[in-house]
């Protein structure tokens, strides 16, 4: 047996599978994500040791002879939190996370540093680890004094699973402190950033073994053991293992809070400029590129909250299909944008409001805007050799039939809707820790899900929504200049 362990924003998912891949049952725990100042995003990372001995007492309790079996755990995160070490590993302070903006000003000073960019293959966003410190040290000298070790969310949990300081190398790619084409730490990009090498975890692939959970807790959960745990990765790689996004030419989609545009590459091809993000992939010798809009659900979600009707309601006021853009353009920039802007100071704006539109000019506009805003994704990936086809489609928003015939128009590419069950990052988890048990192949383990439907660009409509994507792209510089 195996096990996925997904430390998400929100909550910890554990995901049980069998050797073959089969799901035997999950169990979830949430946590707060509190916001003590305008910008900032924290967490205390004893949340996330209670949120797994939850998890794991309700495995344990429903499938006790498949828990005593368990041999490998896998670990998924999201990415970039600091999570800020003592010499005796005590917590200095709360894990400063993803969503969190607080360094705009060192990621800018980081980002113009030479080398950095050639190290990392990316920009350095306000929301990657390195920036963070150096806000630590200017604003909190007395934590930064103290500190041991950085470790990204998972690898705290990690540490707890196993008393072992180890990162993958998915997960370390989005720190500015990796150099993400030699997949190892970049002595330049430490120098720079006042670091050292001896705090920062070591390194391991997300397949390859990554410590050995610890026999106190074998006995607690009634694992007879030994058990291995894998390196892992970062959320995205994860779920990029669990939908088998694994080669040249696959990707996915994700209409979740924010949105992403996947691709996974056999080579590292950098293109900083873009503003995609070039990471290592969670298997050796794979990296992957992606296109990040902030918010993306989370635009529905706002707009639902502020007329009064759930998204749901929202989303079955349209008709099922699509009949060419609308007149309103939204411009989703409600927490800043990444691809292509990076710009954490825009903000988002309704372009043609007329006194006879009603709630669902509302909802179709912003269904339109998140499309076009990874059509941007879409191209930035282009610009680095990135080619796609035909892509799975995944998160909330594709519940949505509008909004996925919308967004396959404004794509031009076909979306592959997964026919059900598990292909998120638990399950990648789980398959990383198959192959750091077993030495499995990953290109085996790695299988894509069965397709329910392929929803193709419509051909009437395509050269409209490129209209009203020029219209969009226009508005950016003029909303940028008016100070929005």
């Amino acid at each position: 047996m195996y096990l996925g362990l997904d430390l998400g924003t929100s909550g910890l998912r554990g995901l049980l599978i069998d050797g073959d891949g089969r799901v035997v049952g999950s169990a979830e725990a949430s946590y707060s994500n509190p916001h003590p100042a305008p910008g900032w995003s924290e967490q205390d990372p004893a949340d996330w040791i209670k949120a797994c001995r939850a998890v794991m007492a309700e495995l344990s309790a429903a499938y006790p002879r498949e828990i005593s079996a368990l041999r490998g755990i896998g670990l998924s995160g999201h990415m970039h939190g600091a999570t800020l070490l003592g010499a005796d590993d005590t917590v200095l302070r709360p894990c400063i996370l993803w969503n969190d903006t607080r360094s705009a000003e060192q990621a800018q000073w980081l980002d113009a540093q030479p080398g950095i960019r050639e190290s990392s293959g990316n920009i350095v966003f306000p929301g990657f680890t390195a920036p963070k410190l150096l806000w630590v040290a200017e604003h909190e000298p007395e934590v930064f004094a103290k500190l041991a070790k950085v470790l990204l969310p998972k690898d705290y949990l990690r540490l707890w699973l196993t008393g072992a300081h180890i990162s993958d190398m998915s997960d370390s790619a989005g720190t500015t402190w990796l150099d993400v084409g030699a997949r190892d730490w970049s002595a330049q990009a430490l120098e720079t950033s006042h670091m050292r090498r001896e705090q920062m975890p070591e390194l391991v692939e997300g397949s390859a073994a990554g410590g050995q959970l610890r026999a106190a807790l074998c006995t607690e959960w009634g694992i007879t053991g030994p058990v291995v745990v894998a390196g892992g990765g970062g959320d995205n790689a994860a779920a990029a293992c669990g939908s088998g996004c694994f080669g040249e030419g696959t990707g996915f989609v994700s209409l979740g809070t924010s949105g992403v545009l996947l691709a996974a590459r056999d080579s590292f091809a950098p293109a900083p400029e873009t503003a995609v993000h070039s990471f290592c992939h969670a298997v050796p010798g794979r990296w992957y590129q992606m296109g990040v809009i902030l918010a993306a659900t989370d635009c529905l979600n706002w707009l639902s909250r502020s007329v009064g009707q759930s998204p749901e309601q929202l989303s079955a006021a349209l008709p099922r299909q699509v009949s060419g853009p609308g007149a309103l353009t939204f411009l989703p920039y409600l927490s800043g944008e990444r691809t292509p802007h990076n710009d954490a100071a825009i903000r988002g704006a309704f372009v043609g409001l007329d006194i006879g539109m009603e709630t669902d000019a509302l909802t179709r506009a912003v269904m339109e805007g998140v499309a076009f805003a990874l059509r941007d994704s879409l191209e930035a990936l282009r610009k680095t050799g990135a080619n796609l086809e035909t892509v799975l489609a995944v998160g909330g928003g594709t519940r949505s039939r509008f909004w996925l015939e919308t967004l396959a128009s404004t794509l031009g590419l076909s979306l592959a809707l997964p026919a059900g069950g598990e292909f998120g990052a638990a399950l990648g988890a789980a398959r990383l820790a198959i192959c750091a048990e077993t030495g499995a192949d990953p290109a085996q383990v790695m299988t894509a899900p069965e397709i329910s439907e392929t929803i193709a660009p419509r051909s009437d409509l395509t050269a409209r929504y490129d209209e009203a994507y020029q219209t969009y792209r226009a508005l950016y510089p003029a909303l940028r200049q008016a100070g929005a």
